[in-house]
């Protein structure tokens, strides 16, 4: 009843009694939210956030209407929009948001232990600090580390998304938004290295403005929310309906072919094969998910097209680790992953809510969050306009608890080259033994032998992949591991 009240009150001291019933166009509600809907995927959406959504939907629709439909619908009334507009513009919107999917938090606290922020510890622990090491340059480094991080929100405004007239991808867009951030930080790490911080008082770098270039949101752009939506038709991504983590991972595996194939003689925008790492392919489900080093050599050679035996390579990892929420044995383990070299972060967040996590400090997830609504940037040539990339960084640090994120996730890792990989692979399989028999994922070198592992139903005493071991005991997931399940939210 909040969100009833608050509208009542607000509408109440701005609409008159003559006001007649606002006109919205169904094309611009989220295709979860409409009507007798019958095949709906998404059943963990809740009463209230679609109440949530609904209020969005509203202030898009006319914001994105033609100037005579605008007139005409203002002939008759316009106190209900401007009630919801002045909620959304005045941040009650988003106190609303937070209270209905989880409150989040900006303080950091040094009692908490040291900040690991994709790969990068930052010391701001009390009991360093007793060992000359100055907490408040820990934590000025770990705030200049993640506003240098590139965020992606939702937008307004760009060229309406194929035959659809979304000119928006407010309240569906959100897992979208947030692999590109993920994907962003693959090409930041790879074009300019994991020390790159953005300055204020330096020219801007070239290379960091192509990375922004090729998320624009246009069709031009190559991996925008256009390119996307029509890549991953084959997963079921469409306009106005949220998508899984799975179905995400599959959609920039077949984009980045697809734009490999346009720039068939140049370097292709995402300059590194993709390796999803799921379950097996043949019809044998459960287990958790196998890098297979036999597989990452594949893709890399499939990339470079047999010139060379390896490549920089984006591992995507899709995981489900509960029903409801995360089991706990696997807590440890996805905080440990954020101390690997090549940690790329999560694809994750609340129920319906997806968020980029890219840090963790004790119990803490920090994270970009991409339900911010700004308008569409045009960011062109090497000299872009002052203050035209601001809208791509946060200088706001939420965080919540590591434990609320959905048991529907993804991991991701970037390796620079061969030597890389093996040490991915030495801290995976050193982490796998770590997980007393559960593990998030294994390693093995070719998959015939995982599978011959899995069947003998061998214990976590293995040794390296170097040996031609499995590394790791075989677990299945509490929400199991097939496809199907992986697309849920």
């Amino acid at each position: 009843m909040v969100l009833k009240g608050l509208c009542e009150r607000i509408v109440a001291s701005k609409c008159t009694s003559k006001s007649s019933t606002e006109t919205v166009d169904s094309t611009q509600v989220p295709a979860y939210l409409k009507a007798g809907s019958s095949d709906s995927k998404f059943p963990k959406a809740s009463f209230w956030s679609s109440i949530f959504t609904s209020g969005f939907s509203v202030v898009e629709s006319f914001s994105e209407s033609s100037a005579s439909e605008k007139k005409a619908v203002h002939s008759r009334s316009s106190g209900w929009a401007a009630a919801v507009r002045k909620v959304v513009t005045s941040g009650s919107m988003r106190r609303f948001h937070e209270r209905v999917l989880g409150s989040s938090r900006t303080d950091i606290s040094s009692s908490d232990g040291d900040i690991w922020l994709l790969g990068v510890c930052h010391q701001i622990s009390q009991q360093e600090s007793s060992g000359g090491v100055d907490t408040n340059n820990g934590l000025a480094s770990f705030e200049q580390d993640f506003s240098s991080k590139i965020l992606v929100t939702y937008r307004k405004g760009f060229d309406a998304i194929g035959d659809s007239k979304y000119t928006s991808d407010v309240n569906w867009g959100c897992m979208l938004r947030s692999s590109q951030m993920l994907v962003a930080q693959a090409l930041l790490f790879h074009k300019l290295g994991r020390s790159w911080r953005k300055s204020v008082d330096k020219p801007v770098d070239k290379e960091y403005l192509k990375i922004l270039q090729l998320f624009g949101d246009s069709e031009a752009s190559a991996f925008s929310i256009h390119n996307l939506l029509q890549a991953g038709k084959g997963y079921g991504l469409a306009v106005g309906s949220w998508v899984g983590p799975y179905a995400m991972c599959r959609t920039w595996e077949v984009l980045a072919r697809i734009q490999r194939e346009k720039n068939d003689l140049g370097e292709p925008p995402l300059p590194m094969a993709i390796y999803v790492v799921s379950g097996d392919e043949d019809g044998e489900r459960g287990g958790a998910p196998v890098v297979c080093i036999e597989d990452a050599f594949k893709h890399c050679s499939e990339f470079s097209r047999g010139q060379t035996a390896w490549t920089p390579l984006l591992l995507l990892v899709p995981l489900v680790l509960g029903l409801d929420k995360v089991n706990p044995r696997y807590i440890p383990l996805l905080h440990s992953t954020f101390k690997f070299p090549q940690s790329l972060g999560i694809m994750g967040g609340k129920p319906g809510a997806s968020t980029y996590i890219i840090g963790v400090q004790s119990e803490k997830a920090f994270y970009l969050d991409p339900h911010d609504v700004q308008t569409v940037v045009n960011i062109s040539g090497d000299t872009p306009e002052p203050n035209s990339t601001s809208s791509y960084h946060c200088n706001v640090m939420r965080h919540i608890p590591l434990d609320s994120i959905d048991p529907s996730l993804a991991i991701g890792f970037y390796c620079r080259d061969k030597d890389d990989f093996d040490d991915f692979c030495s801290h995976a399989s050193k982490l796998a033994e770590e997980s007393n028999g559960a593990p998030l994922f294994t390693v093995a070198k070719s998959r015939s032998f995982s599978k011959q592992v899995s069947s003998n139903d061998v214990s976590g005493d293995n040794t390296g992949f170097e040996e031609d071991a499995f590394l790791g005991t075989d677990h299945v997931n509490d929400a199991g591991t097939n496809e199907d399940d992986w697309q849920l939210l």
